[in-house]
């Protein structure tokens, strides 16, 4: 597995723990947990959900000065507490500093999210300033 150049002091807890990684692509887990919930039937909130599928997108291009600049996702499938989330992330474009990612969010085989990420990579890191 290559190692991730990237949101290297992430909390794995809250977006996901690196499976496999290599250029253009990643596998991300991540295990729902209580403070994730948002109601007594066990909901797990969205951005959770969310924040897995960007990690993974990150990761997939690998790069310490990637950043985020738009994303268009499906949530499919409500996730519950104590689900194991496996995201999956592939550069599909590549253009430039853009890299446009795709994104599939499962719980087992049952899609939860799926979405296209458009990341840049830039010369610096993004609060070094102009």
């Amino acid at each position: 597995m290559t190692a991730p150049a990237t949101h290297l002091q992430t909390e794995s807890r809250l977006v996901g723990t690196p499976l496999e990684l290599r250029p253009g692509y990643a596998r991300c887990r991540l295990t729902t947990r209580d403070e994730m919930v948002v109601d007594a039937a066990g909901l797990v909130h969205g951005g959770f959900t969310f924040g897995l599928a960007d990690y993974a997108a990150m990761l997939a291009v690998n790069d310490p000065n990637v950043v985020l600049g738009a994303a268009e996702t499906r949530f499919l499938a409500p996730v519950r507490k104590g689900e194991v989330l496996l995201a999956e992330a592939q550069i599909r474009t590549t253009k430039g500093r853009k890299r446009v990612v795709d994104v599939v969010v499962r719980v087992g085989a049952r899609e939860v999210l799926r979405g296209r990420f458009d990341t840049f990579v830039l010369d610096r890191h993004v609060l070094s300033g102009r």
